[in-house]
């Protein structure tokens, strides 16, 4: 993953792009690039895989652009939340299930 950074951000910096790159901008592009990811999947459940890898690869560009702006470490944001969400989600709670946590507590 610490290739693929370094790329992104070769990339954008040999654009001069940055300069368009503030948290607002950036948290936008996230949003339609998902929103874009959506897509491949509306009106039926087959979809093309190529398709959906390249749309999800422009959600994690613009995460990793957003992440860098930030001044924040992916993988360190990444294990904390995952901390969080075993707190919130324990196993014995959760297993095979797919309620929201405000459920499993109650």
């Amino acid at each position: 993953m610490k290739r693929a950074v370094e790329e992104i951000l070769k990339f954008n910096e040999e654009r001069d792009w940055d300069q368009f790159h503030n948290p607002e901008n950036l948290a936008k592009s996230i949003c339609i690039e998902a929103g874009e990811l959506l897509e491949c999947f509306q009106w039926n459940n087959e979809y093309d895989k190529q398709h959906v890898c390249e749309e999800l690869a422009d959600v994690m560009n613009y995460c990793i652009l957003m992440a860098n702006k930030l001044g924040v470490d992916m993988e360190e944001i990444l294990l904390m939340k995952l901390e969080q969400n075993k707190k919130k989600y324990p196993v014995e709670k959760c297993k095979a299930s797919s309620k929201k946590y405000t459920e499993l507590i109650k």
